[in-house]
């Protein structure tokens, strides 16, 4: 079995065929699916990804406001998280983090919000999404400042970043998610930094509708195309697929208990 562990098929990309997407998931062997909530925290996007797991016995799911979006965070939009995140069904708040790449909201106001949800989270005794792009050292530090003391550690999910993230990253005792891009054909470096992160540290990720893996390239990407990232971090490491999949399924279990 295979879990994805990180996938947005709450989002309008999915209304026209979402049951059937879930169906085609377990058919492909994909056994749980953790459902990442996105969007203006103010729009009934996070009550849309909680709907969605409480009606699916085989989702989970995360919401928390990413680095996109951190311009519409306050006081009102933190304490709908905190209240959404008292459903059984919400394992994780994110994700958030730091985005310099689109830079869609201020680089400063990015930073208060990820260091404000780190606290949040914390309070909530949830683990962490995190998601960084062409920001490593700033995450990092704010990680090492800000989240020390957490019970909880996280995941670095859609993991594209350098060698130096994944060992800081793990060393801090985060999980190291890879998404279809391991699989795509000018990723040998990305390949390189994902047979250097421990098998214990691995899980797998769709990122859906996005990032679909080879050779499902150009298509919608869902859950169920998992299973190609499994066969590609298997081909790294040099073991079965079965093997993998029971490794980063144990994994998934293990870190959210």
């Amino acid at each position: 079995m295979f879990i994805d562990s990180h996938a947005h098929i709450d989002g309008a990309e999915f209304d026209a065929d979402r049951d059937e997407v879930i169906e085609r998931a377990r058919a492909a062997g994909v056994s749980t699916i953790l459902n990442v909530g996105t969007g203006d925290p103010h729009s009934g996007a996070f009550e849309r990804a909680v709907e969605l797991g409480r009606r699916h016995e085989n989702l989970y799911t995360a919401i928390g406001t990413h680095p996109h979006d951190a311009r519409l965070y306050d006081d009102q939009a933190e304490e709908k998280i905190k209240m959404l995140t008292n459903s059984a069904r919400v394992i994780a708040w994110g994700e958030i983090g730091l985005d310099f790449h689109y830079d869609n909201s201020p680089r400063d106001v990015q930073v208060t919000v990820f260091k404000r949800q780190l606290h949040a989270a914390q309070e909530c005794n949830l683990p962490v999404v995190i998601h960084t792009r062409e920001a490593e050292s700033e995450t990092i530090e704010i990680l090492k400042n800000d989240y020390a003391g957490a019970k909880r550690r996280g995941i670095f999910h859609c993991f594209s970043g350098s060698m130096d993230l994944a060992r800081s990253a793990i060393e801090l005792g985060f999980m190291i998610s890879f998404s279809g891009i391991v699989t795509f054909k000018k990723a040998d470096e990305l390949r390189a930094v994902a047979k250097e992160v421990p098998l214990d540290r691995l899980l797998i990720e769709t990122d859906c509708p996005y990032l679909s893996p080879i050779p499902y390239r150009g298509k919608r990407n869902e859950p169920a195309y998992v299973v190609e990232v499994a066969r590609s971090l298997a081909s790294i490491h040099g073991i079965a697929i079965e093997e993998m999949a029971r490794i980063t399924t144990a994994n998934f279990h293990t870190f959210f208990h």
